[in-house]
């Protein structure tokens, strides 16, 4: 019999399809993600010669590599099973040019094969009908791949040179750091507006309830008629005398509106509800959802639980709709089940029809049925797919809504709404989330009431309020904007996000994004220097040529070239004109108070500060919006190397102890000494491991000798050596599924023992 080599992404996904393919006929490997990148260099794509691309194997995945050749060296068929989407397609091309520049596909049969979902049928149904590679996603993915690197490789030496070392800029990455540096900024410009609502306390068979003002004297009664107390106690004192305690109800509105559930899930809005209901990151979010795709033993063999969590389609197959439809029958009755199979149009143009929805692979593993299988992020992952899939095959939702108008003498108008819900619905099983909610009036309950009743009036009373700025973008309202905007794709927003916090150009602040000062430097050089190449239209309009490259209808070189010359262009002209100091300072409406300068706004290595033009002839210094900088505190200690006294500095990382001769004199030490455990460095055997701090605040432990000696672990050092290798150390781990372990630090040594902690 032939040997059949299947080559998917992850080694998770290789044990499901063995139990569904068999051991005899198939060798299923893993590439482990990606095989190949560009070479990191410059020069990796060159756009003398139609952007021709050089790549380079990935440097872990080398054994990966090795494995695949291996495999291919005797194989007479070839199944590329990467995921169904633009970079699985890219992974699959990757390694067919591999082994084709190795002579290992003569004779050999090609085939793609590519799983919506990992069920048994759907495998099948795949291996049945494979298809050939397509090279329209492969070309898109290049493009993509080829414009993120021209736009990296060039903008981010012009940051280094004209800002700061270490940054990076990105085709993607930029505009959306320009959306969080404008919201912050409008956020900073706002200034609050007093306004005041008038509100009458009523009572109706001793139920409470609020009847705001709508008509005063005649007229609409508006957000900013009443902006001072003055105003408002005048009117509220007017009112009283009229009502004497009593009002009128003018008019009752009855009214049913019905509320249709939300579409199933695509991959932007899973990322937002998993942070508004869930509180996780786009990050956290998929990682989990790849693990319910790849599969789950939940008591009958491993297979996947839900369908690919990378999709831009809400469509949805039309056997799932009937076994959703069935279970809706099943579970809630007939009378809550739609009249009509419920079908959902693609905002994207780019969809693929083909590819569905994220939803239960098998609608009928029920979240609380399978919880004991799963892991606590994955059963509110999982839960939260399947009740949405229910949802939106579900009947509306029917509210019954009332509004009430009451009198209060001559032209004077108060309204209270409210609502109740007459048939849940779908609500029943799932309601959609929404960001910076506020409880709306209309959620309230009303008592019955009818035309000229007359109400008790318990008070009438003025209100302050203010107006608020708008909200610092959450993950979710992020990622909202974003798709909104048409910037980045499905498998992008996670990642985008990600290279923000990694750069330091955002920090979080009760889960809301505030840029750094930095932050603010960067996206404003590229806005005024880079204007189309940060714009939002723009940034569009681009990811919109790369889908119709994916979808056939354009080429990819003409495209890459029309993007190179005027950027090439742009960069040279910027990078020979603007000087560093026309980015990194601003000139202030103020004088130097020491040499009578202008002052500037400056950007350290600390942030924002402000200094006098005239450094370095003066050196005045102050914070922003505050006094000049105090004297730096002194400790009792000279420096060990220069013998000049340290001082508490402080650094990006928080306070430390600096010589007071730096620039100088560089000897720095942590303001608290490290923790010494006792244990010898196994690595040196001359110092001893002691706790740090990472830069994130995270613990570790190291060799007090650094930097003489590197070594270092996470978890604490424990003064015995391993019994399995005769390592001079090993560690204790605690994790939630095993425990507190005694484990060996060597990386091939597999040594775990359980650990109790001996009591002093």
């Amino acid at each position: 019999m032939s040997k059949r080599v299947i080559v998917v992404e992850s080694p998770a996904k290789t044990k499901t399809l063995q139990k569904y393919l068999g051991k005899k006929e198939y060798k299923i490997i893993a590439s482990y993600g990606h095989v190949r990148d560009l070479v990191a260099k410059e020069g990796a794509v060159d756009p003398e010669h139609d952007f021709a691309m050089r790549y380079d194997l990935i440097e872990k995945n080398k054994k990966h590599v090795d494995v695949f050749l291996k495999e291919m060296a005797n194989a007479q068929e070839l199944y590329l099973a990467t995921d169904p989407d633009r970079e699985g397609e890219a992974i699959s091309w990757h390694l067919y040019e591999i082994a084709k520049e190795k002579g290992l596909l003569k004779d050999v049969k090609v085939f793609r094969v590519a799983f919506n979902q990992i069920t048994k049928t759907a495998v099948q149904a795949a291996m049945d009908n494979p298809r050939e590679l397509s090279m329209e996603l492969v070309h898109a993915q290049q493009a993509r791949r080829a414009l993120d690197y021209l736009v990296g490789f060039n903008l981010s030496p012009l940051l280094w040179k004209k800002i700061r070392r270490g940054l990076s800029a990105g085709r993607v990455q930029s505009p959306a750091l320009r959306m969080i540096v404008e919201r912050q900024a409008l956020i900073d410009a706002f200034e609050a507006k007093e306004f005041w609502s008038i509100e009458a306390d009523l009572n109706v068979d001793k139920q409470d309830f609020i009847a705001k003002l709508t008509k005063y004297e005649g007229e609409k009664f508006e957000q900013f008629t009443i902006t001072d107390e003055k105003t408002a106690t005048t009117a509220q004192e007017k009112l009283k005398k009229l009502s004497n305690g009593e009002l009128t109800v003018a008019k009752v509105d009855k009214k049913q509106r019905k509320r249709n559930p939300a579409p199933p899930f695509i991959t932007s809005t899973l990322q937002q509800e998993a942070a508004r209901k869930l509180g996780f990151t786009t990050q956290r979010t998929m990682r989990t959802a790849q693990t319910l795709y790849e599969g789950v033993d939940v008591g009958n063999g491993v297979e996947g639980l839900i369908t690919y969590m990378r999709t831009d389609s809400t469509h949805l197959a039309n056997e799932a709709v009937d076994e959703i439809r069935n279970l809706i029958i099943e579970r809630y009755g007939k009378e809550n089940l739609s009249d009509e199979p419920r079908i959902f149009k693609s905002k994207s143009k780019n969809a693929q029809e083909a590819h569905e929805a994220i939803r239960p692979t098998v609608v009928t593993h029920i979240p609380d049925e399978i919880k004991s299988f799963l892991t606590a992020e994955q059963y509110k992952l999982y839960s939260l797919i399947w009740k949405r899939s229910m949802a939106c095959q579900m009947i509306h939702a029917t509210i019954n809504t009332v509004g009430v108008d009451f009198n209060c003498g001559e032209g004077n108008t108060f309204r209270a709404t409210g609502s109740s819900i007459k048939n849940a619905g779908f609500i029943a099983v799932y309601q959609e989330g929404t960001d910076d909610e506020k409880k709306e009036d209309d959620e309230k309950f009303l008592p019955e009431l009818e035309e000229g009743q007359v109400v008790k009036a318990k008070d009438i009373a003025g209100k302050q309020h203010f107006t608020e700025p708008p909200p610092a973008f959450t993950e979710a309202s992020l990622v909202k904007s974003l798709e909104e905007h048409g910037i980045g794709r499905p498998s992008t927003y996670a990642s985008i996000i990600s290279t923000l916090k990694a750069r330091e150009y955002v920090e979080m602040d009760k889960k809301r994004f505030r840029p750094t000062d930095v932050a603010t430097v960067v996206s404003k050089f590229l806005t005024n220097y880079f204007t189309d190449y940060v714009d939002y239209d723009f940034t569009a309009r681009l990811e919109d040529d790369l889908d119709a490259i994916a979808r056939g209808e354009s080429e990819w070189v003409p495209l890459l070239r029309k993007f190179w010359k005027p950027f090439k262009h742009l960069v040279d002209d910027t990078e020979e004109n603007v000087k560093r100091s026309d980015v990194t300072q601003e000139k202030m409406d103020e004088n130097c108070p020491k040499c009578e300068k202008p002052l500037t706004t400056r950007l350290g290595r600390r942030g924002k500060f402000v200094g006098c033009s005239g450094y370095p002839e003066c050196d005045y210094t102050r914070s922003v919006g505050g006094d000049e900088e105090e004297e730096p505190e002194t400790i009792d200690r000279n420096c060990p190397d220069c013998k000049e006294p340290l001082i508490i500095r402080h650094g990006r990382y928080g306070k430390f102890i600096g010589c007071s001769a730096y620039p100088k004199c560089k000897h720095i030490e942590p303001l608290e000494k490290p923790a010494d455990s006792g244990v010898r460095c196994p690595d040196c055997s001359k110092g001893n491991m002691v706790s740090r701090k990472s830069r994130y605040g995270k613990i570790f432990y190291s060799c007090e000798r650094y930097p003489d000696c590197k070594y270092a672990v996470w978890n604490e050092p424990l003064d015995a050596p391993c019994a399995k290798c005769g390592f001079l150390m090993t560690t204790i781990k605690t994790t939630k599924r095993r425990g507190t372990e005694q484990v060996c630090p060597v990386k091939n040594c597999s040594h775990a023992v359980p650990y109790e902690a001996k009591e002093d």
